[in-house]
């Protein structure tokens, strides 16, 4: 690579304009100003793309942050509710391992919902209900 004032060695890459010859810094500086000109007329821009990246990254952050903390409430609050039934109804220890287990499988169930793998619970409809809601 060329450094400062110094030629560099690795001579012309187009055969057309020389082959063998050693190009100087300044050539090569023109070289790449005229290669960042063709890029940039044909939209292909770095600074661009870099931008994009950091708010996508924030995003991926922002949304792991939200699943790990709904999965994380889950397990807790069952956790606390079968703590709380095994005190006052003296079931030790099977109310905190069955709602341990159901606080689990909730934040799981809220993990599926939020990154949009399960739909949404928006209860039963009869027949007759769909039908009503059908226009004549």
């Amino acid at each position: 690579m060329a450094t400062g004032k110094d030629p560099d060695k690795s001579g012309s890459v187009d055969k057309a304009q020389g082959a063998g010859k050693i190009l100087t810094s300044d050539e090569l500086e023109s070289r790449r100003r005229s290669l960042e000109a063709k890029l940039a007329s044909k939209g292909a821009g770095t600074k661009a793309s870099s931008e994009g990246k950091g708010t996508e990254t924030a995003s991926g952050v922002a949304q792991a942050m939200k699943l790990s903390s709904e999965f994380i409430a889950g397990v807790l609050v069952g956790a606390g509710l079968g703590w709380l039934a095994d005190r006052f109804l003296g079931t030790s220890p099977w109310g905190l391992i069955i709602l341990l287990l159901l606080g689990f499988c909730a934040g799981t169930l809220n993990i599926l919902r939020s990154a949009g793998r399960v739909a949404e619970n928006r209860g039963l409809t009869s027949v007759k209900d769909a039908d009503r809601d059908k226009p004549e």
